[in-house]
C-alpha cells in the first residue's frame, strides 16, 4: 500500500472531477438491489471520507477505514464541519478489525488495485467476509487490465487546479498489469510566487476478473454481477473500471 502523506493535502483538489454524489447514489442503488434494508456500512479505504459523507444521508451507520493518518486527519476536519457521525478508524485493509459485523461494504476509486500482492488482496477479502453478516453485499471497483495497458501504460499527464500543478508519470512493468506511478505536486506559495514541490510514489496492479471471483468464492462470497463503471450494464472489452458485486452466503 502507498503512503499518501504528501498526497493527502492535494487529494480533494485533484479528485474534484469525481462526482461523489452520483457515486453515492449508485452504490446505494446497488446495496438496496442486493441487500435491501442494509443499515451498517463499511467504507473501506475511505481516503478523506468524501464518499462516506455522501452515503450518510441515505440512512446508513457508517464505519470508514483507511491506513493513512494524513487522509483521516482531513476526514476528521470535514466530519466536524458537517457534524457527521461517521466513525473513522486507521487500519490497513488486510488487518481490518471491527467491533461487530456489517451489512454492506463499499471500496471505491481502485483501492484494491493499490494492493500489488495477490495474497494481501485475499487477506482483504477474508477480513471483509469475517465481519460481514450473512447476506451482506460487498461492492467495489477495480481498474481493468485494459486500462492499465492501454490508458495508463507508460503515459504522462499534467493537471492544473488553481495554484497547484500535478505532473503524473507512469511506468508499465514487464508483467503488463502493474503500473508504477509518480506524482509531483507544485504548489504556489502565497508571498513570493515560488512553488513548493511535493512528491509521492506508488504502484497499482490490475487483476483478472476471474481471479477476483475465485478469491471471493474462497472466503464465502458469491459474485452476483460485474458491471461497467457506475452502471448496471455488462462489462465491455474496453471498460476501464469494473464494478464487482458479491454477497456473503
Amino acid at each position: 500500500m502507498s503512503d499518501y502523506g504528501d498526497f493527502a493535502r492535494f487529494y480533494n483538489k485533484f479528485t474534484s472531477n469525481v462526482d461523489y454524489p452520483a457515486r453515492a447514489r449508485y452504490f446505494d442503488a446497488v446495496i438496496q438491489k442486493y441487500n435491501p434494508g442494509a443499515e451498517l456500512l463499511l467504507d473501506l479505504a475511505c481516503g478523506t471520507g468524501t464518499l462516506s459523507f455522501e452515503m450518510e444521508p441515505f440512512g446508513y451507520d457508517i464505519v470508514a477505514v483507511d491506513n493513512s493518518y494524513e487522509m483521516l486527519s482531513v476526514a476528521m476536519e470535514k466530519r466536524a464541519e458537517l457534524e457527521s457521525e461517521v466513525l473513522f478508524l486507521c487500519q490497513e485493509m488486510s488487518e481490518l478489525d471491527l467491533f461487530g459485523t456489517i451489512d454492506a461494504t463499499v471500496c471505491a476509486l481502485d483501492s484494491i488495485n493499490h494492493i500489488i500482492d495477490e495474497d494481501e488482496v485475499k487477506d482483504v477479502f477474508r477480513k471483509v467476509s469475517l465481519f460481514s453478516n450473512r447476506g451482506a453485499v460487498f461492492v467495489f471497483d477495480v481498474n481493468t487490465v485494459y486500462k492499465h495497458r492501454e490508458v495508463l501504460g507508460n503515459n504522462c499527464f499534467v493537471y492544473e487546479n488553481g495554484n497547484t500543478f500535478c505532473a503524473w508519470q507512469n511506468n508499465l512493468d514487464k508483467d503488463g498489469v502493474t503500473v508504477d506511478i509518480s506524482l509531483d505536486f507544485f504548489d504556489k506559495t502565497e508571498n513570493d510566487g515560488l512553488y513548493c514541490r511535493y512528491s509521492t510514489d506508488f504502484s497499482e496492479k490490475a487483476y483478472e476478473i476471474d481471479d477476483l471471483k475465485a478469491w471471493l468464492s474462497e472466503v464465502g462470497f458469491t459474485v452476483k454481477a460485474v458491471f461497467d463503471e457506475d452502471s448496471f450494464l455488462p462489462l465491455r472489452r474496453d471498460s476501464q473500471r469494473a464494478i464487482i458485486v458479491a454477497i456473503k452466503e
